[in-house]
């Protein structure tokens, strides 16, 4: 007989969102965000929301969230991957790049477009770089 599918604890999926918002924060400072950047990047969450995802031990993060996160977790390990000095990884985002992808303009800058797609770009990116998926 067939065996169906435990479902996940309701603990895990907090916890997987605490450790994504905590990570997400982490990078930010790291990278100098301002907090209207960071609310960019996280997909325009009001002001509210935002400061209560940073501060709930369970913030209610919706996929499209999740998603934008794991893309900058991504970059973040590529960067450390390809330029392991961390100042240097963590002020690359910042830089004006000559590349035609970015126009002669940061990935940040691309990335504060505000569609996760442009975050999906960069990572694809970075993953070409260091010879991963592209």
């Amino acid at each position: 007989m067939p065996r169906t599918p435990t479902p996940r604890p309701e603990p895990a999926r907090h916890a997987r969102n605490r450790s994504l918002m905590n990570a997400f924060v982490r990078i930010a400072d790291m990278w100098g965000l301002s907090a209207e950047q960071q609310r960019v990047l996280l997909g325009n969450p009001s002001r509210s929301t935002y400061f209560k995802w940073r501060k709930d031990e369970d913030p209610p993060l919706p996929p499209d969230t999740q998603e934008r996160i794991s893309y900058i977790l991504g970059i973040f390990k590529d960067l450390q991957i390809l330029l392991p000095d961390p100042r240097e990884a963590d002020t690359w985002i910042k830089a004006a790049n000559s590349n035609p992808l970015f126009g002669g303009k940061s990935a940040l800058e691309r990335m504060l477009s505000g569609k996760v797609a442009d975050l999906y770009t960069v990572r694809q990116y970075l993953d070409a770089e260091r010879g991963g998926w592209a």
